[in-house]
């Protein structure tokens, strides 16, 4: 058996392939060797930079000799790779959000589980330093009971919103706006953290004026968790400062602060006995950088976990059946906008039997508040 994995990259033009080549630069056990792109000229200049064999040809590079393929087309497209991947015997990672759909998430699983390979979603929030020690923290009891918690994802993106050529964003190509784009990082994360979500609440805004096809660039979004915890999730591509991300947990014995703007990312109040330092607020010190070094960590951890799984022959811990229940969540929040109600996710799945879920994106742009009426971006 090799010692590394040979990886061929879907979507040599995606902006998120150079976090993942630098994120694993320095890694002995992944190589980077092949590339597909139907884009010829973006082909040709990530095959100059990072040294990659271009293809052309989609089955034509599904026969070279790679062991692995990692799929970074826009969202629409990952279904029908992912599953000509799989039949090509090959093991896969492909970008979030999983899919648009539950249905194509449930032919990706199927398809995946046929041919035998190890499948998983490159969701780098579950990845990054920060949230696997939330994580650890909150299992061992270190804050108790989480009864609230907030997090925010921000960025400016009015170049993709404005262009109503970009697929990014929108409800056909996107799977929909913000909600889709971002909110599946949180909705997965926190989902790890807290367990099942029963119900969410959702207002979609737009506060830019973009063309028709575009989604929502701003939402809030209230869920209630089984476990008894309530969050609020806001995210926007309109807020004017580099890309952040901040979280907060509040629980019966303490308090947990995240931002990944700082240095140390992670503040931490305990009562707890056992904890590392108890009744005083503390930094811990964790791997992690502000952006975009937290972009290049977490996908450096996540691509040297997935080619660990591949080489020791054992199955991800982040399964594509939680990967799916992340695009679950935005697709239940998209239909309580649609509803104009808090709704359960027994509802959500009354729609996946009934009607199927790529209804709900249907008429979403109907349901999002217009605020870029009463907002001067002169």
């Amino acid at each position: 058996m090799s010692d590394f994995v040979k990886f061929g990259i879907i979507g040599a033009g995606s902006a998120v392939w150079r976090y993942h080549k630098l994120g694993t630069k320095n890694n002995p056990r992944i190589k980077f060797v092949s590339g597909y792109d139907i884009d010829e000229n973006k082909l040709a200049k990530a095959a100059k930079y990072s040294k990659l064999e271009p293809f052309s040809k989609l089955d034509e590079f599904l026969k070279n000799d790679i062991d692995a393929v990692m799929v970074l087309v826009p969202h629409y497209l990952h279904k029908d790779l992912v599953i000509a991947v799989a039949e090509a015997g090959k093991h896969v990672i492909c970008e979030k959000p999983m899919a648009t759909t539950l249905e194509e998430c449930d032919e990706m699983i199927t398809a995946t589980k046929k041919a035998g390979i190890k499948f998983m979603i490159a969701e780098n929030h579950r990845f990054l330093p920060a949230h696997q020690f939330i994580k650890d923290v909150v299992q061992r009891g270190f804050i108790g009971d989480v009864f609230l918690g907030r997090t925010y994802e921000g960025a400016y993106a009015a170049s993709q919103f404005f262009s109503a050529d970009d697929w990014g964003f929108t409800y056909t190509k996107g799977g929909g706006g913000v909600v889709s784009d971002q909110g599946v990082h949180k909705f997965t994360m926190l989902n790890w953290i807290l367990g099942e979500v029963d119900s969410a609440q959702c207002w979609l805004s737009k506060t830019l004026k973009s063309p028709p096809n575009k989604g929502e660039d701003t939402a809030i979004i209230l869920l209630r968790y089984k476990c008894g915890a309530t969050v609020t999730v806001d995210i926007s591509s309109s807020t004017v400062h580099p890309l952040t991300n901040k979280t907060e947990l509040h629980g019966t014995k303490g308090t947990i602060f995240e931002d990944h703007d700082w240095e140390r990312p992670v503040k931490i109040f305990s009562s707890h006995p056992e904890a590392e330092v108890k009744g005083a607020y503390y930094s811990p010190e964790i791997e992690h950088g502000p952006f975009p070094d937290y972009y290049k960590i977490s996908m450096g951890h996540e691509d040297a976990y997935f080619a660990e799984c591949i080489l020791e022959d054992k199955k991800p811990e982040f399964t594509p059946e939680e990967a799916r229940q992340g695009v679950a969540v935005v697709l239940l929040a998209y239909l309580s906008a649609k509803n104009g109600r808090m709704t359960s996710m027994d509802e959500l799945m009354e729609v996946y039997k009934k009607e199927g879920t790529r209804s709900i994106l249907q008429g979403l742009g109907e349901v999002t508040q217009k605020n870029y009426e009463k907002l001067n971006w002169d």
